[in-house]
């Protein structure tokens, strides 16, 4: 009996531990249950609405676009996006937690947004848990929302996309939706590379909610994104939109596109076109304003494309540079009478290839294209990239368009002989051309140069792809030779530049009537291509004017030529090669140089320059180059006359101007 009593009382005890226990958990997670549900109840609301309403998302940082010289074309800045908990808010009012009422928050945020303030009332009237109020909110702005404190509205961490040369090269960089991705051009091309990755943060960081809720979020830093260093130089660029702003002025054209490129290598060293936007504000834009038209035009060249012919019909062996050609001032080809844009004033006899190409015969070249088999002109067509897209880099190119083959009779090989019929892309003519001025090579173009990390490393290096030898040297430079004489005593003689061998083609092609389908008598695309030097090109320009409408006619020598040897002659300062001998290049500043080159002086500015402000140097003396690396590096444009150094600038050295002013400079050749 002892034993038995012994083994109850130990069996009652070990259930007395039990239950003990079990009631003593009761009681815990009671009290704490009354803890968060009574005495916690409203801070833990309080802090509910505000980890709903927390920075969540961390946005990646963009990378910067800089050109060749390291100015930045294109870098992101921190703004903020404000949203709002419409159920959230609306519960607190009628429980007047919250002595507001909607209609009165959505004035206040109305009046800090510059928003309307119905339609924030009408999102705010919304049965959702989320809504945005508004997107790239700046920091100030942002702080002022936040400081109204009011329940369920927050913000999240977002960037803005600032092009601080305004629309310098708009077209060719694109732009960035509202999400922080690239939507068009380069940022569209390269987003993936610039746009990084995103992380999230900790939303809870106060210790006391932190023990309360006992929840710790883990951090996921964000990486900012890598950038990119273009092969476009703004003092190039600087040209190219100067003369694009002066020929949408003088031609009222409907569209204007230039187009530069080293042809030794495929780099670009400039592009633009008018109509332009602003790629900061693009949402004022619309997409045609945007089309970056040097790789999406597609438009028949016109007599640009007689060098094509030409090229193939001599690599070929069928005809030589001294042929002659009866030029009657027309040719019969099938049931059309083929005529030149000269047929009447006069008939040419009997002219040469060479002959033919100063005067841009479109008889001779038609009979030269005629003398090519259809197989074989197609061969070379598709050999110099025709009818396909040229991969460059950049968002929105477009292929052109061949004729089918099978569809082509000696009539379409005549008209495609001298540039009608085919749709080609600026890109891809004057890849092509090129290729004739570098010595037969066709090169891949390229406008993106490197891509470094945001600390300056280099990751991955452009070098020049060549495509294939699409001509022998010899042909090469048997048509430089005959485009150098183009220039010299023919259609193109407005780009002549003294001490220059500039080589050069006219083009002035008929519009199709889109009413008829037929050619129209009134509408014309001018145009005009050249590389120089043509012994050692180091640039190659084309340029198109869609529909000129000035006094000065529509033939492309006359409004093509100029500004193509505007573009030439700086660019050639610019790289330090004289324009003539008596115009000086890099002088070095030593005081035995004679004649004296005038020196800049030392400059006493006003006053201290303010935010986004700088200081006007003095640019006395420097040549183009110079005075254009010396703007650049105080965020500063230009524009020029003449040629030679400095002799005047505007405004004046020592005045404090915004960045991005534009200074008006005067160069002249040193005289002895």
């Amino acid at each position: 009996m002892v034993k038995g009593k012994k083994n109850v009382r130990h069996y009652f005890s070990r259930d007395y531990w039990v239950y003990a226990g079990i009631f003593l958990l009761i009681v815990l997670v009671g009290g704490r249950l009354l803890v968060l549900q009574v005495i916690h109840a409203s801070y833990l609301q309080a802090k509910g609405i505000e980890r709903r309403t927390a920075d969540k998302r961390l946005q990646p940082k963009r990378g910067s676009i800089y050109d060749a010289q390291g100015n930045v074309l294109a870098q992101s800045v921190p703004v903020k996006e404000i949203y709002a908990d419409p159920n959230t808010l609306r519960n607190l009012i009628a429980q007047k937690k919250f002595s507001n009422t909607k209609e009165h928050v959505a004035q206040e945020l109305a009046e800090i947004l510059d928003l309307n303030a119905q339609n924030i009332l009408d999102k705010l009237n919304k049965n959702l848990s989320w809504v945005s109020l508004a997107h790239q909110v700046d920091l100030q702005k942002a702080n002022q929302v936040m400081a109204l404190k009011i329940p369920g509205v927050g913000m999240n961490e977002e960037e803005k996309r600032v092009y601080p040369m305004g629309t310098l090269a708009a077209s060719a960089l694109g732009i960035v939706n509202l999400e922080g991705h690239g939507a068009e051009g380069i940022e569209s091309y390269y987003d993936i590379v610039l746009f990084g990755k995103p992380g999230f943060q900790s939303l809870e960081q106060d210790t006391r909610a932190r023990s309360i809720i006992e929840t710790i979020d883990q951090n996921s830093p964000s990486r900012p994104g890598n950038c990119l260093v273009l092969t476009l130089d703004s003092t190039i660029q600087y040209l190219i939109e100067q003369q694009l702003d002066h020929l949408q002025q003088s031609t009222k054209a409907d569209k204007v596109t230039i187009l530069a490129m080293d042809p030794m290598s495929g780099r670009i060293l400039g592009l633009g076109s008018r109509p332009t936007f602003d790629p900061t504000n693009y949402l004022t834009s619309s997409p045609e304003e945007r089309r970056n038209l040097a790789i999406s035009m597609s438009y028949e060249p016109g007599s640009t494309f007689k060098i094509i012919t030409g090229c193939s019909a001599l690599e070929e062996g069928v005809i030589s540079t001294e042929e002659t050609f009866p030029d009657p001032g027309y040719l019969r080809v099938g049931p059309r009478l083929i005529t030149n844009w000269d047929s009447d004033q006069k008939p040419h006899g009997n002219p040469t290839l060479t002959e033919g190409m100063q005067l841009s015969s479109n008889v001779v070249l038609a009979q030269v294209g005629l003398k090519l088999s259809k197989s074989t002109f197609y061969t070379y067509l598709k050999a110099f990239g025709f009818g396909s897209k040229t991969g460059i880099d950049a968002s929105g190119e477009e292929s052109g368009l061949l004729v089918p083959q099978e569809n082509v009779r000696d009539l379409e090989l005549a008209t495609m002989s001298f540039g009608q019929a085919n749709l080609v892309t600026p890109i891809q003519l004057l890849t092509a051309i090129s290729a004739v001025a570098n010595g037969g090579t066709l090169y891949r173009p390229y406008i993106v140069d490197a891509v470094k990390t945001p600390e300056g490393e280099v990751i991955q290096q452009q070098k020049p792809i060549p495509i294939r030898q699409v001509v022998s040297r010899t042909t090469a430079t048997q048509m430089t030779n005959i485009l150098e004489q183009v220039v010299t005593a023919g259609t193109g003689h407005l780009a002549q530049i003294p001490g220059i061998r500039v080589a050069g083609k006219t083009g002035t092609a008929q519009k199709v009537d889109p009413s008829t389908g037929g050619y129209s008598a009134t509408d014309f695309i001018a145009s005009f291509v050249a590389f120089a030097p043509a012994e050692n090109p180091k640039i190659a320009v084309l340029v198109i004017i869609d529909t000129p409408k000035g006094e000065e006619g529509h033939q492309g020598g006359t409004l093509g030529g100029p500004p193509a040897r505007a573009i030439i002659e700086g660019v050639l300062q610019y790289y330090g090669i004289p324009a003539a001998q008596n115009t000086p290049s890099i002088i070095p500043f030593t005081s035995d140089d004679s004649p004296i080159r005038p020196l800049p002086k030392p400059i006493i500015p006003k006053r201290s320059p303010g935010n986004g402000e700088v200081i006007i140097p003095d640019l006395t003396g420097m040549t183009i180059r110079e005075a254009g690396d010396e703007l650049a590096k105080s965020g500063l444009h230009f524009n020029f006359t003449g040629s030679g150094l400095v002799i005047q600038q505007n405004p004046e050295a020592g005045n404090i101007v915004n960045k991005g002013t534009i200074i008006e400079i005067k160069f002249s050749p040193l005289k002895p």
